[in-house]
């Protein structure tokens, strides 16, 4: 992959380190306002797919609205009401946590990771920020009577349709496959395809559609946690649609028909926000500023910043 310079590591006046990446900006016409690196070449879009799962699961009858089909689509904290939520999903389809078949981990929220530490507690399924979407697909799998104990194999109904769903969204085929952290099948496909995805999420008028941009623009928290940067995203944006997902992957649809999808080189989570942020400012739109940087520091205070690359300023 052929990427070029988009974030910038600035400890006080020096450089002392840089991000390589590729991001796209569609305008409200679906073409291309900013290119830079390579966005037409396959990359994994981790968790920024998550939205587009869950409508292919909403296609084939998952009943959940609101909240929890927010966190259907989430990578979320570990905080307490995220694992509250996962376990009505499960009983909802006469299932427990025994059935999730997600990588045991421990929360992500660094408050809810404390807590859970501080209880003795160790790594289970659901407290994977990815459990939600877990219990998401084996509700789907119970409305269809699919088999639950092979959920996650690609030739599931679910996962085809899954499939099927992401190539019809993104406009393309998928280019690579591979098996996602979480343990469910990944697929490839350009930041394009994804950046054109998120924009028919927040702007289509189909009902599936507005289900999944109503939920989680409705209830940001259940999509990351209550400090997270994807919520202050969205809470900042009425209507807009944002998943961050792993590797330096970040995605966002705008009500309006804008859409920017970015990945950083290295996989590095610092530079995405601050990419994603300044691709917006190119469409015009205004970010929240707190997000227009990432702090660095030393000796526990800001003395610096991850900034974009003269490129996307």
């Amino acid at each position: 992959m052929a990427h070029e310079l988009v974030a910038e590591v600035w400890r006080g006046d020096f450089l002392e380190s840089v991000h390589h990446g590729s991001v796209v900006a569609l305008d409200r016409s679906g073409d291309a306002a900013l290119r830079v690196g390579r966005p037409d070449e396959v990359t994994y879009p981790r968790s920024s797919n998550k939205p587009v799962q869950a409508l292919a699961m909403l296609r084939h009858g998952l009943d959940l609205d609101g909240e929890l089909l927010a966190l259907a689509c989430a990578s979320h904290s570990g905080e307490d009401f995220h694992v509250e939520g996962v376990h009505r999903i499960l009983a909802g389809a006469g299932l427990t946590e025994a059935d999730l078949q997600c990588t045991p981990d421990l929360p992500i929220g660094e408050a809810a990771l404390r807590e859970h530490l501080r209880a003795g507690r160790g790594k289970e399924p659901r407290y994977m920020n990815c459990s939600g979407k877990h219990a998401a697909m084996l509700a789907t799998c119970v409305h269809n009577d699919w088999p639950t104990a092979t959920y996650l194999d690609p030739a599931h109904p679910l996962q085809v349709a899954i499939r099927e769903t992401l190539e019809e969204l993104a406009g393309e085929r998928i280019g690579a496959e591979g098996v996602d952290g979480c343990g469910a099948p990944l697929f490839g496909i350009s930041l394009v395809g994804l950046a054109r995805a998120f924009a028919r999420l927040t702007t289509s008028a189909e009902a599936f559609e507005r289900r999944i941009a109503a939920a989680m623009s409705g209830h940001p928290e259940w999509v990351g946690g209550t400090d997270r940067d994807v919520t202050r995203l969205m809470r900042a944006l009425p209507g807009a649609v944002a998943k961050d997902g792993a590797e330096g992957v970040y995605a966002i649809g705008l009500p309006t028909g804008e859409a920017v999808a970015c990945k950083i080189a290295d996989g590095s989570s610092r530079a995405r926000a601050v990419v994603l942020v300044a691709a917006l400012r190119k469409l015009g739109v205004e970010a929240p500023a707190d997000l227009a940087t990432f702090p660095i520091l030393g000796h526990g205070r800001p003395v610096g910043a991850v900034r974009p690359s003269p490129a996307l300023v």
